[in-house]
C-alpha cells in the first residue's frame, strides 16, 4: 500500500504539499476492523468518563475544592484532547486518511495545546498534594481560590504559548513531494521526517521546548513527592500514613503513566522516531485520557458519594 501511494505522488507535478495522507496505526489488513472498534470503544469509555467526572464536580458542591477543581480542568482537557485524535484516527481504519495541510496544523496546534496543558494540570496537582499532606494548617490559605485560579489561567497561558512555538515552527518548514506521513495524527516527529528542508534548527527548537515543558514539571513533581514522602515517614500511625499514601497513588500512577511516555517521544532525536513512536503517544494521548477518570474515581469516596447522590436526585425528579 505504502509503495502504490509513493508511486501515485510521484506521478505529480506539484512540489508544494496541500494535503497529507494519515497512513494510521497499521497497514495490515485483518487488524483494520478489529482496530477501529478498539479505538472506537477507547473513545466512548473517555468521553463518557469525563463528562460524567466533570457533571459530578459541577452538580455536587462539596467537591468544590481545589483537588476537584484541577480534576475538573484534567477531564476537560482529556475530553478535548481525545476529540481532537480518534476521531480522525479512526478514518484511517475504514479509507484513506487525508487531511490538508491547513487541517495538519489546526489538529497539532490542538493537540499540543492540550498535551501541554495536561502537563502542568498534573504538576498543578502535585502541589495541591503537597500543600494538603506538608501544611495542612495552611491549606486554606496556600490552595485558595484565587491561587488555583491563577495557576490554570498559568496552565492555559503555557499551552497556548508551547503551541503557538511549536506550530510556528512546523509551518516554516517546506514540504515537496512526499506527503505520507507514517502516523495517526499530525504529530511532530513524522512532519520533521517528512520535510524537504534543513530541520536541525526545527529539531532544536521541538528539544528545547519540549524539554522545558518536561523536565521541568517533572523536577517540580519529583521534589513535591520526596518532601511528601518525607513527610508521611515522619506521621507516626500506620493508618495515617496508609491513608497519606493512598491519597498520592492515583496522582503518581496518572502521572508515571503521562511524563513516561511523552520523555520517551520527544527527548530524543527525530531521526530515531519510527512506527515504536505510535504505540509509545497511545499511551499518553488516547489511554491516559480514558483511564484518568476511572484513576482517580474507582477508589475515591467523595466521588462514590457525589455519584450516589446524583443518581438518587435523577431518580426521584
Amino acid at each position: 500500500m505504502l509503495k502504490a501511494i509513493k508511486q501515485g505522488m510521484a506521478s505529480k507535478n506539484d512540489s508544494s504539499v496541500k494535503e497529507f495522507i494519515l497512513l494510521g496505526l497499521t497497514e495490515q489488513p485483518e487488524l483494520q476492523l478489529p482496530l477501529f472498534f478498539l479505538f472506537l470503544g477507547i473513545y466512548v469509555v473517555s468521553m463518557v468518563g469525563n463528562l460524567g467526572l466533570i457533571v459530578l464536580i459541577v452538580l455536587n458542591p462539596h467537591l468544590h475544592t481545589p483537588m476537584y477543581y484541577f480534576l475538573f480542568n484534567l477531564s476537560f482537557t482529556d475530553l478535548c484532547l481525545s476529540s481532537v485524535i480518534i476521531p480522525k484516527m479512526l478514518v484511517s481504519f475504514v479509507k484513506q486518511n487525508i487531511i490538508s495541510h491547513a487541517e495538519c496544523m489546526t489538529q497539532f496546534f490542538f493537540f499540543v495545546f492540550f498535551v501541554i496543558n495536561e502537563v502542568y494540570i498534573l504538576t498543578a496537582m502535585a502541589y495541591d498534594k503537597y500543600a494538603a499532606i506538608c501544611k495542612p494548617l495552611l491549606y486554606q490559605v496556600t490552595m485558595s481560590y484565587q491561587v488555583c485560579h491563577s495557576m490554570m489561567v498559568g496552565v492555559y497561558v503555557m499551552g497556548f504559548v508551547g503551541s503557538l512555538v511549536h506550530t510556528g515552527n512546523m509551518l516554516s518548514l517546506s514540504f515537496c513531494n512526499d506527503n505520507i506521513i507514517n502516523h495517526y495524527m499530525c504529530d511532530v516527529l513524522p512532519l520533521l521526517k517528512l520535510s524537504c528542508t534543513h530541520t536541525a534548527i526545527n529539531e532544536l527548537v521541538v528539544f528545547i521546548v519540549a524539554g522545558i515543558n518536561v523536565t521541568v514539571p517533572c523536577l517540580t513533581v519529583f521534589i513535591c513527592y520526596t518532601l511528601i514522602l518525607s513527610s508521611i515517614l515522619g506521621i507516626r500511625s500506620a493508618e495515617g500514613r496508609s491513608k497519606a499514601f493512598s491519597t498520592c497513588g492515583s496522582h503518581v500512577i496518572a502521572v508515571s503513566l503521562f511524563f513516561g511516555a511523552a520523555a520517551f517521544m520527544y527527548l530524543k532525536p527525530s531521526s530515531v522516531a519510527g512506527d515504536e513512536d505510535k504505540i509509545s503517544s497511545i499511551f499518553y494521548s488516547i489511554l491516559g485520557p480514558m483511564l484518568n477518570p476511572f484513576i482517580y474515581s474507582l477508589r475515591n469516596k467523595d466521588v462514590h458519594i457525589a455519584l450516589r447522590k446524583t443518581l438518587r436526585k435523577k431518580m426521584f425528579t
